[in-house]
C-alpha cells in the first residue's frame, strides 16, 4: 500500500485479514487440482495469548498441501478431527500411505478411524521421522509469517489469519486449477476473478 501512496494502518489490515482471509480458503476449495495418495503428517506451534497451541498441518509427497487445523490440544481425539477433516476435502483422495513422527497419538487416532472405517484398512502408518521432511521443510512458510507477528491475541484471529496463510501458500504453489506455480500475474488474476474484482 506504501508503494501505491496510501497510508493504511495497521489495525485496518488486520480487519482485512480477519474478514477476508476465510473467505480466499473457501472460495479456493472447489477449485484445487487433486493430491497424491502418500500423506505426510505433523503439527507444529503457534502461540495465542503467550501460549503455545498446535497448527496440524499435512502435505502429499509433493509437497501441495492436503488441509490443515488449529487445535487447542496435542493429543489422539485433536489428531482424528484432523484426519477426519482431511479426508473430507474435495481435493484429497484416500491415502494409501500416512506418514508421520513418532507422536503417541497418531497410531491412536489412525485404529479409531479404521475401527469406524472412516479409513481404509489396508492404509499404512509409517512413523518415520526423516520421511517426514517434506512437511517438517513446509511449516517454515508458515512459522516465516507468523513469526513476525509476535504470536496472536485470540484463537479466532489466529484461526482465521492461518486460513488466508494456508490459502495463499496453496495460490502460489500452483494448487489451484488455471493458476501457475511462481506466476503473480496469473495468481493475482485468479484472486481478481473469484471476488469480482474489476481489474
Amino acid at each position: 500500500m506504501a508503494e501505491r501512496g496510501v497510508e493504511v494502518d495497521h489495525s485496518t489490515i488486520n480487519r482485512w485479514v480477519l474478514k477476508y482471509a476465510p473467505e480466499l480458503n473457501k472460495r479456493i476449495r472447489p477449485r484445487l487440482n487433486l493430491t497424491n495418495d502418500s500423506w505426510r503428517v505433523d503439527e507444529t506451534y503457534i502461540k495465542i495469548k503467550g501460549k503455545w497451541k498446535y497448527l496440524y498441518r499435512a502435505v502429499d509427497s509433493e509437497g501441495n498441501t492436503l488441509d490443515f487445523m488449529l487445535s487447542a490440544k496435542r493429543d489422539s481425539k485433536a489428531a482424528v478431527r484432523f484426519f477426519r477433516k482431511v479426508l473430507k476435502a474435495q481435493h484429497t483422495q484416500a491415502p494409501r500411505v500416512i506418514t508421520v513422527d513418532k507422536n503417541a497419538a497418531y497410531p491412536v487416532a489412525i485404529e479409531t478411524l479404521k475401527s469406524e472405517e472412516t479409513l481404509a484398512a489396508q492404509t499404512e502408518l509409517r512413523q518415520v521421522k526423516y520421511l517426514n521432511n517434506v512437511i517438517e521443510q513446509d511449516h517454515r512458510s508458515v512459522k516465516r509469517i507468523t513469526r513476525a507477528m509476535m504470536g496472536f491475541k485470540s484463537f479466532s484471529s489466529a484461526r482465521k489469519t492461518l486460513s488466508g496463510i494456508e490459502a495463499m501458500n496453496m495460490i502460489r504453489r500452483g494448487q489451484v486449477k488455471g493458476v501457475e506455480q511462481g506466476n503473480s500475474v496469473s495468481q493475482m488474476k485468479f484472486i481478481e476473478s473469484i471476488f469480482g474484482i474489476a481489474a
